[in-house]
């Protein structure tokens, strides 16, 4: 009898081995995303908190719930590569993949393949996220390119046309300003991250929201400028990280809220990661 192209796929999902996807995970100081890939394109993610305290257990038995929910088996889980700011929950996290998942994951560091030449003075110092994302830029986008990452920092990285990391800047995030603003100023409140309606605000929480959010936003837009003027002004500005769709401006072509996991999904392809 001869199989269609639906019968050859359903015996594939019940056959030991007949999906295989690729795990990728980004360890930030303040969440952990990881994401699922199949044929090449995001098909789950999670975001968590990420915590040095969390045991390699914890950790094994959170994600096996993630799968769970989402009916994904472990053995089809292929490969594993991991960018890391964290160094404690790294460890932890190793420890993880090899008990849980069978796997010895890839963690960007020195020596991995990413066909990006670190333009500088020590290239031992660059963030791990950062060189992901500019080699998934590139991937993506090609160069020249200014990266903006919205994290915990808010990072500016600067790619060449050749696909150099050239370098970049480094600024505090908008969530660690608010949360300074509030423990160092007595009568201010803690306040929610969201765009106020009007720049002038009428009360305290909205000044502090318009001043958050719209000073940022002019932080963003001047970098931006100042980066064009050494880079060219023929380069895509592409924004990442849990907090962009936070800080919009028209200087900013293109929003990726998963480039750091593109960006490790390829690399992880580089260096023989295969589904």
């Amino acid at each position: 009898m001869k199989l269609t192209p639906g019968d050859i796929y359903l015996r594939a999902l019940i056959m030991p081995g007949g999906i295989r996807l690729i795990l990728t995970m980004d360890v930030g100081n303040t969440n952990t995303v990881l994401g699922i890939y199949k044929n090449g394109d995001l098909y789950r993610h999670w975001r968590i908190s990420t915590d040095k305290n969390k045991t390699a257990d914890e950790y094994g038995v959170l994600f096996s719930n993630f799968f769970a929910f989402s009916e994904i088996k472990k053995r089809d889980i292929r490969g594993l590569t991991i960018s890391s700011v964290v160094p404690p929950v790294e460890k932890v996290l190793l420890e993880t993949s090899k008990k849980y998942l069978e796997i010895d994951p890839l963690v960007i560091g020195p020596g991995v393949k990413t066909n990006t030449k670190i333009m500088m003075d020590n290239p031992d110092e660059v963030g791990a996220d950062r060189i992901v994302n500019a080699v998934a830029a590139y991937h993506k986008y090609g160069g020249p390119a200014i990266i903006i990452d919205f994290g915990t920092a808010t990072t500016f990285c600067a790619v060449s046309v050749e696909g150099d990391y050239l370098g970049g800047a480094i600024a505090p995030g908008v969530e660690i300003s608010t949360e300074a603003l509030y423990e160092h100023a007595a009568k201010l409140p803690r306040i929610a991250l969201k765009k106020p309606d009007s720049v002038i605000g009428k009360d305290t929480v909205s000044s502090m929201q318009s001043g958050i959010i719209y000073g940022f936003v002019g932080q963003v837009e001047s970098l931006i400028e100042k980066f064009k003027q050494e880079l060219g002004r023929d380069c895509r500005v592409i924004a990442t990280g849990g907090l962009a769709e936070l800080i919009t401006t028209d200087k900013i072509d293109v929003l990726e809220p998963f480039l750091t996991l593109e960006g490790l999904y390829y690399i992880g392809k580089l260096n023989g990661i295969r589904e």
